[in-house]
């Protein structure tokens, strides 16, 4: 499987080009795409810039010597590389199961091209299982009972390391949402973003137009 990652990873770190401005997505699949992207900095003398969805993205970063800024400098970017926990046959895809789906969102929005690498097994024919949520703190029990109205099942996110709820990069709550099917994962996107005190859900539903799907093989 890490052969899969690594090589949907180069790819797409193939795809950027000397002066480009790109958004760096959060997880094992973008390890992947830095470490070919500081190889390209490091032996083409690529000259990039880069924008991190997550506090984990910007350190791996900076580790490996990949210039950063953010997107109040650049508000546009050529593009950006992120992973995604199921994508179905349209490209609707959920993401956030590493609580960065708000960022992403963020980025994947401001970017021309959104680069989504993935290996076979996050290729799925339906959305299905948790959808990620981020909730202000201060309304977490009213999204959870408006979840339950919609035939959700809600349940905080805890996580290793700290008694508690995990609490995102920007300081919410994270709630996976579990539905018994997902018809039709931009109504639901839309719904979940008409609840007051959701931030953002982990549904990616308006970005198929620029999406570039890279599934990785094992064996190549």
């Amino acid at each position: 499987m890490d052969r899969a990652k690594q090589e949907a990873g180069y790819r797409a770190a193939d795809c950027v080009r000397d002066g480009d401005v790109i958004g760096i997505g959060t997880g094992s699949t973008v390890l992947y795409a830095m470490e070919r992207i500081q190889e390209r900095i490091v032996e083409e003398g690529l000259n990039i810039l880069g924008v991190p969805t997550s506090h984990q993205a910007a350190y791996r970063a900076v580790e490996m010597d990949i210039p950063l800024t953010t997107l109040d400098a650049h508000p546009r970017l050529n593009l950006a590389i992120d992973g995604a926990d199921q994508v179905d046959p349209g490209l609707m895809m959920i993401k956030g199961r590493g609580g960065a789906h708000l960022r992403e969102k963020c980025v994947a929005d401001a970017a021309d091209t959104f680069i989504v690498i993935v290996d076979e097994s996050k290729c799925v024919q339906a959305l299905s299982g948790a959808v990620p949520v981020e909730v202000l703190p201060f309304a977490c029990m009213p999204v959870l009972r408006r979840l339950t109205d919609i035939g959700g099942k809600g349940e905080i996110r805890t996580g290793s390391g700290k008694d508690g709820p995990v609490i995102s990069d920007n300081g919410n709550i994270i709630i996976d949402c579990t539905f018994r099917e997902i018809p039709s994962p931009a109504k639901l996107e839309r719904t979940l973003a008409c609840i007051p005190g959701i931030v953002e859900s982990g549904l990616f539903t308006r970005y198929i137009k620029k999406t570039k799907l890279i599934v990785g093989k094992k064996e190549y």
